[in-house]
């Protein structure tokens, strides 16, 4: 790699346990970090409907920061008690207060404008902080427990 080649940018190897994904990205890297947040959410707990409907939800908002907010972003999975949470941050101009308040489904025949729907019909929460300086986008999803070993079962309490 010389000086000139750009730099592709780094995941965060993080301090807090639960911080799964943190992570620069632009076109080039949406399918890499879809796959990413899919394993990652398997492994926190998500799976079946759930795991599909929460990447279609994620992969909706990273495809959003790119086309309508600056190009690129930034996005953050952690898993949050029994929540899974992704954060996705861009720097576009924000998104009107018109188009926030309206929670009403797209024509069928509307080319463009399903995204923020989408990613409010497949997650359990969203919560959207926008301005001029850029938009933050925080989805969650409830987990499954993850299963505790029996009592008395091999490395469990006996």
């Amino acid at each position: 790699m010389t000086n000139a080649e750009p730099r592709a940018p780094r995941t965060v190897v993080p301090i807090d346990s639960s911080l799964l994904i943190a992570e620069a990205f632009d076109q080039a890297q949406v399918t890499e970090l879809r796959h990413s947040v899919t394993s990652c959410a398997h492994a926190a707990g998500l799976d079946g409907q759930r795991l599909d409907d929460f990447v279609l939800a994620v992969n909706e908002l990273i495809t959003n920061a790119v086309r309508h907010g600056g190009g690129r972003g930034w996005l953050r999975l952690w898993r949050g008690g029994a929540e899974l949470v992704c954060e996705v941050a861009d720097h576009g101009q924000g998104i009107s207060t018109r188009q926030l308040a309206d929670q009403s489904r797209p024509a069928p025949d509307t080319a463009g404008g399903w995204g923020l729907w989408l990613t409010r019909e497949l997650s359990d929460t969203m919560d959207v902080t926008t301005g001029d300086a850029g938009t933050v986008v925080r989805i969650t999803a409830l987990c499954a427990a993850r299963p505790q070993p029996a009592a008395g079962a091999e490395g469990g309490p006996a």
